[in-house]
């Protein structure tokens, strides 16, 4: 139960430029890859100021391995019997249509669900997305990490069942209505990002839910057991037009030219994350070196090459969700 001063005042003014609705999803998935599939899927429907209109939930057979049963619960036998995603994609669909759609880790979300449509050849309705870590960051909520549990207890709002979609969906619902009124009562601007659906997808053949054997089969599956298939032809990018600005500054803007390099595991699909580098203009950097202009990590206390060069060399760092904020605003190279 939330506690009365988080409850904004009906005479506060809302942002005219505020959206009209949201969608709060939650996906569990068989796992972080490209390749993995959604095994439930749960969405409230809230109206322009944060109140709760319904809810819905669908368990989801991913025609695959479950995954890490152990974190969402939903076994082999549990989901054989549930329905394929083209079976419930018209009824997700219309919850999510003209909505934004919010999510704690948005980008994750949204690319699952996006790689789904892209399957049963469709495109989710979605727009725009709005991730709450994003949004916690604009409100400076003093949280001890981005974990939803924490933002959860923020708000005193119970979680029943970690990582069961509806639960998780309905925990998010709960605590964004006071974020959302507390952004509306300091005029903030919320971090809504472009949703950009997938129209072309490849897929190599998964192991079934119901096989024999224990463990994944040979043929298409790295020795980690997440396929190796692509949902896009790798490419050699060209080269970026604009000369290097020089670093980062933390609290101003990427400008075009600037090197960006990446490290360690990402929500998004790394080449859709150096796709939309490139074409806000910066420069993708395979490696790190005295000429990076940023570090992208969302493990700084990692020690891979990239993270220890970037403390040597003092090269800012900052995590996915940051980095995709910044990539909404990147100043055009300089004129000469």
């Amino acid at each position: 139960m939330l506690e009365d001063h988080q409850t904004a005042p009906s005479t506060t003014p809302w942002p005219a430029a505020y959206p009209q609705g949201y969608a709060v999803v939650d996906v569990e998935t068989t796992g972080l890859a490209r390749d993995d599939r959604i095994v439930s899927a749960a969405v409230y429907r809230l109206d322009a100021r944060g109140e709760v209109e319904d809810h819905w939930y669908t368990m989801v057979n991913p025609e695959r391995d479950p995954g890490p049963v152990w974190i969402h619960g939903l076994t082999s036998d549990v989901l054989e019997g549930a329905p394929l995603f083209p079976e419930i994609a018209e009824e997700f669909a219309s919850r999510l249509d003209g909505r934004v759609l919010v999510a704690h880790n948005a980008v994750f979300d949204w690319s699952m669900i996006a790689r789904e449509y892209a399957r049963a050849e469709r495109e989710a309705p979605v727009r725009q997305r709005l991730c709450t870590i994003a949004l916690s960051k604009e409100l400076g909520l003093p949280l001890a990490n981005h974990k939803l549990e924490s933002l959860a207890a923020h708000f005193g709002v119970v979680q029943q069942r970690a990582h069961h979609a509806l639960d998780d969906a309905r925990v998010l619902a709960e605590a964004f209505l006071p974020s959302l009124q507390a952004a509306a009562r300091g005029g903030v601007r919320l971090p809504l990002l472009e949703c950009r659906p997938l129209t072309e997808w490849t897929d190599r053949a998964a192991p079934r839910i119901g096989r024999q054997s224990g463990g994944y089969s040979s043929g298409g599956y790295s020795p980690g057991g997440y396929p190796s298939g692509s949902w896009r032809p790798s490419r050699k990018r060209p080269a970026c037009p604009y000369p290097n600005p020089g670093r980062y500054e933390p609290g101003k803007q990427l400008k075009q030219g600037m090197r960006i390099a990446f490290s360690g595991d990402t929500s998004v699909e790394r080449d859709l994350l150096e796709d939309r580098a490139v074409e806000a203009g910066l420069h993708v950097a395979t490696s790190l070196s005295r000429l990076t202009s940023l570090l992208v990590t969302n493990d700084p206390d990692s020690g891979t090459s990239k993270v220890v060069k970037a403390r040597q060399f003092g090269t800012p760092v900052v995590d996915e969700a940051a980095f995709g904020q910044l990539l909404r605003d990147v100043e055009p190279a300089s004129k000469k």
